[in-house]
């Protein structure tokens, strides 16, 4: 008993506690006293409801999950320690709460925070069975959870915040610069804090296509501000899951973020980018991206090299390049070069590693990175790295290009004799890059015995 008295009498809890409803009364009685309340205060309203709600929540459960029967660390989200209650798998197998793993995502992270692979996709799949566990263990416990926190965002959609998406959307249709601007600014924002404003995208059949009207009429001096709120607009719709099919569905969206990616402010091209990394997490959607001709901007983009798009330009190639077909066709499009060209002048070097692993297997890539001196680069990178994936990864091109292209075996022979540096990798390279490393040895000496022989 003494331990619950600490907990409900803690001096910071309590004060946090005192300062959110507080707030929350403040808040109440503008919205009540005014007739035209900012949206802002309505969710700031909402915002400390919730806060205040997790509060409480976090306080009761920290009583029974840190007591004598602790919280078993299997169903303790990797990234928050607490208990889950939305438990989700990643791409690498790896189970976290959603709204933690959400936030790593949407924050540019592109690997997974346990394992530190690189994510061949951003789908979160439920793991019901780590919940059912959870559940059944709560209810022997006598402990209640709450929704998870994306449900209760949700539910917090009000009809005057529908209301208020309507008229948004008429002013973005209205013919008024000044009030298009205004509207799009307002759900570039809304987009970005509330998930239930990214959900009333996809229970219209027009609203995306209205959303994006005054960038479909064809006028070339369309107000770069105006462009840009809305194109970044679309990346927050598409970051929802359930509206990804929805958004690359729409007929004029393609095209518009293709149009995006070559003009406009770098934000507007670089949150164009990113709108095409996000809905390239369905399959379906890669193939529609890469037919509508995507792939040649982003190459240029990523040529271009400006800072602030790279890594949105960079996800959105690994992405697509999974498949075939778009593997192809960015090869096609010069993309082999270009990414060596980045990776020799120390540009993202492990992202762009990757990328270039996956395009390596197609001949035209060989041969183009042939020309280009890539395997003495990517030799001199296995040997000042000390990261193991970057090592891997410039073994597996070398690997792809030691059994495509003979004319390089050559300089690998001369490079081992000398350096003796893929030795060195089948050593102690990881369990991929060890395989790699012996195969090519095993060529290059089966060569060197043919030749001694004849």
């Amino acid at each position: 008993m003494a331990k619950t008295g600490v907990v409900m009498t803690d001096p910071v809890v309590v004060a946090k506690a005192s300062e959110l409803k507080k707030e929350l009364r403040r808040l109440v009685k503008n919205i009540v006293d005014e007739d035209d309340s900012r949206v802002e205060t309505f969710d700031r309203a909402n915002e400390a409801l919730l806060d205040l709600k997790d509060l409480k929540f976090k306080r009761s459960l920290s009583l029974k999950l840190d007591g004598p029967l602790a919280c078993p660390d299997h169903f303790r989200c990797p990234l928050s320690k607490e208990l889950m209650r939305d438990p989700v798998i990643l791409a690498t197998g790896q189970t976290y709460d959603r709204p933690f793993i959400q936030k790593w995502l949407k924050e540019g992270n592109r690997t997974c925070p346990q394992t530190q692979q690189v994510l061949s996709h951003t789908l979160l799949t439920p793991n019901y069975l780590v919940q059912n566990m959870i559940s059944q263990w709560c209810k022997n416990q006598g402990i209640e959870l709450p929704d998870s926190l994306q449900d209760s965002e949700d539910e917090a959609l009000t009809q005057a915040d529908r209301q208020h998406f309507e008229s948004l959307i008429e002013k973005i249709l209205s013919q008024s610069i000044s009030e298009q601007k205004v509207a799009a600014k307002e759900l570039r924002l809304l987009t970005k804090r509330m998930p239930s404003f990214r959900a009333l995208f996809g229970m219209s059949a027009d609203a995306i296509p209205h959303l994006l009207h005054p960038l479909s009429t064809g006028k070339i001096d369309i107000h770069p501000d105006l462009q840009e709120d809305l194109i970044t607009t679309v990346l927050n719709l598409s970051i929802h899951d359930s509206n990804k099919k929805l958004v690359a569905e729409t007929p004029v969206v393609i095209p518009l973020l293709i149009d995006s990616l070559k003009y406009g402010t770098i934000e507007t091209r670089s949150n164009a980018a990113a709108a095409f990394f996000t809905l390239s997490a369905l399959d379906s959607n890669k193939t529609l991206i890469g037919n509508a001709g995507a792939l040649k901007p982003l190459i240029d983009l990523l040529d271009e090299g400006h800072p602030l798009a790279m890594k949105d330009v960079a996800s959105a190639l690994f992405n697509l390049c999974i498949i075939h077909e778009n593997k192809a066709k960015a090869v096609q499009e010069g993309a082999a070069v270009v990414i060596l060209k980045k990776i020799m002048n120390h540009v993202l070097v492990d992202e762009l590693l990757t990328i270039l692993a996956m395009l390596s297997s197609h001949q035209r890539a060989i041969e183009e990175l042939g020309e280009h001196g890539a395997v003495p680069g990517l030799l001199s990178i296995v040997r000042e790295t000390t990261c193991a994936r970057t090592k891997e990864n410039c073994i597996v091109i070398l690997y792809n290009i030691c059994f495509n292209d003979r004319t390089k075996w050559k300089v690998m022979r001369e490079e081992e004799d000398f350096n003796g540096t893929i030795s060195e990798l089948a050593r102690n390279g990881t369990s991929r890059a060890k395989r790699k490393a012996n195969a090519i040895l095993e060529r290059l000496n089966r060569i060197a015995l043919i030749t001694h022989t004849a």
